[in-house]
């Protein structure tokens, strides 16, 4: 449930889904708790410290979108999208091809 004092633009929705986290030098699993238009709320599986900006994939809707940490809290993280959402199904952009390679290893298709 949203807060008086939230200052998201969107509302948000419960996700509930299988993510991982993917930064250079590092692939981390996550539930994406509740998104909205223009970022989500992350549970990482670890507590490590995340680079600025990273490639959140959602591992069922087989989807990558780049983002940026903009708070950290215990093992959640806020991010905001950078951009929209790109399908990691068929053939990927070169700069996706790491994202396309953790959501098979993840068990996505």
């Amino acid at each position: 449930m949203d807060r008086p004092d939230d200052r998201r633009l969107q509302p948000r929705s419960p996700a509930n889904l299988r993510g991982v986290v993917l930064a250079p030098g590092l692939e981390l699993p996550c539930l994406i708790v509740d998104q909205s238009g223009s970022g989500a709320r992350l549970r990482l599986d670890r507590n490590l410290a995340l680079p600025k900006r990273v490639v959140v994939i959602d591992i069922t809707q087989a989807t990558a979108v780049e983002a940026e940490v903009v708070w950290r809290k215990g093992q959640e993280a806020g991010v905001k999208r950078l951009g929209a959402a790109a399908s990691l199904r068929g053939l990927v952009p070169s700069r996706l091809a790491a994202a396309r390679a953790a959501l098979l290893r993840a068990g996505g298709r």
